[in-house]
C-alpha cells in the first residue's frame, strides 16, 4: 500500500505537527478579476486588520483578472513580508477550471504551486471534479502529494455546486486507503454556497456538513450566499442571513465541532468594499473566542 511504511507515517506526523503549529480561526478575503488593480483586495486585507487572504489567478478572456506569470519575483517578495509583517495566513485558489483528471494539466498546477511557495501560502485549493468517480481523482491528485509536502504545504480539496457530501466523502475515504500519509496534508475546503447549490441540498447547506462523513477534516472554508438559484457569491449577512442568522450560527456551530482551525475566505470583491469588514466583523461576534 503506497505510503503505508513507518517512515511515510512519521513524515506524516512531522508534516501534521509543523502545519498545526498556529491553531486558530482567521477571516480574510480573495483576490478579484473585478478590482481595479491586482493588489487592491490585498492592500484592504491589509488595512483592516484581515488575518488571512487568497491569491485567486483568474484571467477571463476579456482580459480582466490576472494569472501567476502577471506577479514577477519582486511582487511576490513583496507579498510574502507583507503578510509575515501583518500576521496574515495566506492560501491559493487554483484556477477553478484546474482539473487534475486531464493529461495537460500538471504543468500548470506546478506553476501554482510555485506560485503559492514563492508568497509563502500555507495552503493550496482546488475543486473536486467526481464525473470519473473518487478512485480516479485520487490516483490523479497522488502524483503531486510529493511536491506539496516538500514545500510544507497544505491541499484542500473543494466541494462546488456538482458534488455531493457522498461525493466528498468517497474521495477521502479512497485516498484513505491509497495514500493514508496524505491525510496529514490534504484536508477539505467547505464551500458555503457550493453546499447551498448541491441539488442534494439545496437551500439546506446545513444538512451537506451533516451528512459528511466525521473522519472528513475540513481545514479550509469559503463563505458566500444565494438563494438555491445560482452560484451569486453574496456578501455573508446580506443575503438569505441578512433576515435570518440562525443559519450562519448553525454553520459555525457545526465545523467548530468538528474540530475547524483554519482560514475563512470570503469570496467576493463587493462595493462598497467595507461590506467585507461588516461581514467579518459579524461572523467574528458569531464564532466568539
Amino acid at each position: 500500500m503506497p505510503g503505508a511504511d513507518t517512515g511515510s507515517f512519521r513524515h506524516a506526523l512531522r508534516l501534521e505537527l509543523k502545519m498545526g503549529e498556529t491553531c486558530r480561526i482567521r477571516i480574510g478575503n480573495q483576490s478579484a478579476f473585478s478590482a481595479t488593480t491586482l493588489t487592491g483586495p490585498f492592500e484592504f486585507a491589509v488595512a483592516n486588520g484581515f488575518d488571512a487572504f487568497e491569491w485567486f489567478p483568474d484571467k477571463k478572456e476579456s482580459g480582466a483578472g490576472w494569472e501567476e506569470r502577471d506577479i514577477d519575483a519582486k511582487t511576490r517578495k513583496d507579498i510574502k513580508s507583507t503578510a509575515l509583517e501583518h500576521d496574515i495566513r495566506l492560501s491559493v485558489h487554483a484556477p477553478w477550471q484546474l482539473n487534475p483528471l486531464e493529461s495537460d494539466v500538471g504543468e500548470r498546477l506546478l506553476e501554482t504551486l510555485a506560485f503559492a511557495t514563492d508568497i509563502g501560502a500555507a495552503l493550496l485549493n482546488i475543486h473536486l471534479y467526481a464525473d470519473q468517480g473518487a478512485d480516479a481523482y485520487v490516483r490523479a491528485i497522488i502524483p503531486f502529494l510529493r511536491p506539496f509536502a516538500e514545500v510544507g504545504m497544505r491541499l484542500s480539496v473543494e466541494n462546488t455546486p456538482l458534488t455531493g457530501p457522498g461525493d466528498v466523502n468517497a474521495f477521502f475515504g479512497r485516498l484513505r486507503a491509497l495514500e493514508p500519509a496524505a491525510m496529514a496534508q490534504v484536508g477539505m475546503c467547505l464551500d458555503l454556497g457550493h453546499a447551498n447549490l448541491c441539488e442534494e441540498t439545496r437551500n439546506d447547506y446545513l444538512r451537506f456538513v451533516d451528512l459528511l462523513d466525521p473522519a472528513v477534516r475540513v481545514i479550509h472554508l469559503h463563505l458566500h450566499e444565494n438563494y438555491g438559484d445560482r452560484d451569486s457569491h453574496q456578501v455573508l449577512f446580506t443575503g438569505p442571513s441578512k433576515e435570518d442568522v440562525s443559519g450562519i450560527e448553525g454553520f459555525m456551530e457545526r465545523v467548530k465541532e468538528r474540530g475547524f482551525s483554519g482560514s475563512i475566505i470570503l469570496e467576493q470583491w463587493p462595493e462598497p468594499p467595507m461590506l467585507l469588514k461588516e461581514a467579518r466583523n459579524k461572523l467574528r461576534d458569531i464564532i466568539g473566542p
